[in-house]
């Protein structure tokens, strides 16, 4: 007998198989909870309504096999009060022209920055939702997340196998993350490895903070500098060997020199000085990904190119002994 529609809907208890193992539990939420509105699988993850194992779980918690996880009561299909409509055309005309490879298995997004990766969390669309709109036959997933500040390489799986092998190369290590960044003041010579765990905390409201933490999560970043302008700033090529929440932003803060135009972890005065420079979002760029496929070995890389209002930035800026920027001291 199938249930009555009238009738409450109740919590369940589901166990994740193998298929979910290395999953992020929001990607699992969204295909357990088809219908649920986006917005609305995000608040019962802030507000702790899904259980892991009995406990509370950030989103980006990656499930292991026999895994139980607690599905609160909702009503899968039934439309959220206000909820969001159609992405809007000019959403899907823009994510259109960002796409910058395909094949088989995935795509690649050239995704501009103030666009999120996904809607959710006060924002009614994202990357993924207009590729959906573009694409509905498709069941296109996220492999990862850039900020939305953050412009550059986004890889999308077009293959529920593809969506596999990445995450586990992900959680291995073995894709090579580039980026490029301004930082405030006169970085050092040299290439630098900031290893200092972070760990991941709730402000009032659900924001999400991050901090180097000892007893957080193991994190590692490799900077070295491109180019110096003045004591002003220092163009700064990244390399992630990890893949935590605001990582670059927050070793770079950590090491005494803020990302340009970060407004959460950044410093102000210095934010406020670059505007002269025609500096309007944060400076960080996703250049370039690159890894072996499992099993065959062949080799994939993508680049981006360094977006052309970030590059109208460095043309203005000063070289030679420039300015000082408020605060800053050499690494």
């Amino acid at each position: 007998m199938s249930p009555d529609p009238a009738s409450p809907p109740r919590a369940r208890r589901v166990r994740a198989g193998p298929a979910a193992a290395g999953q992020r539990l929001d990607n699992f939420l969204l295909a357990a909870l088809r219908g649920v509105p986006r917005s609305c699988v995000y608040r019962l993850l802030r507000r702790g309504e899904v259980r892991v194992n009995g406990g509370r779980a950030l989103p980006e918690y990656r499930l292991a096999e026999n895994d139980e996880i607690r599905l609160p009561p909702v009503r899968v299909g039934e439309p959220e009060a206000g909820a969001p409509g159609r992405v809007p055309d000019r959403l899907q005309q823009r994510i259109r022209a960002a796409i910058v490879y395909e094949d088989a298995r995935l795509l690649v997004i050239d995704k501009p920055a103030g666009i999120a990766v996904h809607g959710g969390s006060g924002l009614s669309f994202g990357v993924i939702e207009a590729l959906r709109a573009l694409r509905p036959q498709e069941d296109l997933e996220l492999a990862h997340r850039l900020d939305r500040d953050t412009s550059g390489c986004l890889l999308v799986a077009r293959r529920r196998a593809a969506l596999r092998e990445l995450h586990a190369l992900l959680r291995e290590g073995a894709v090579e993350k580039r980026y490029v960044t301004l930082l405030r003041g006169h970085w050092r010579p040299g290439r630098r490895t900031i290893d200092a765990p972070v760990a991941t905390h709730l402000r009032v409201g659900g924001e999400r903070h991050v901090r180097v933490q000892a007893a957080g999560k193991a994190a590692a970043t490799v900077f070295e500098p491109r180019e110096h302008y003045g004591r002003l700033a220092t163009l700064v090529d990244v390399r992630l060997l990890t893949g935590r929440m605001h990582q670059i932003r927050v070793h770079a803060a950590h090491a005494g020199h803020p990302v340009a135009g970060d407004e959460r972890y950044g410093d102000r005065e210095f934010n406020q000085s670059l505007r002269e420079f025609g500096l309007r979002r944060m400076f960080l760029h996703c250049a370039g990904l690159a890894f072996r496929w499992p099993g065959s070995g062949a080799p994939f890389a993508v680049t981006a190119a360094l977006p052309a209002e970030l590059a109208a930035v460095l043309a203005r800026l000063p070289r030679g002994g420039g300015q000082r920027a408020s605060g800053s001291s050499p690494a």
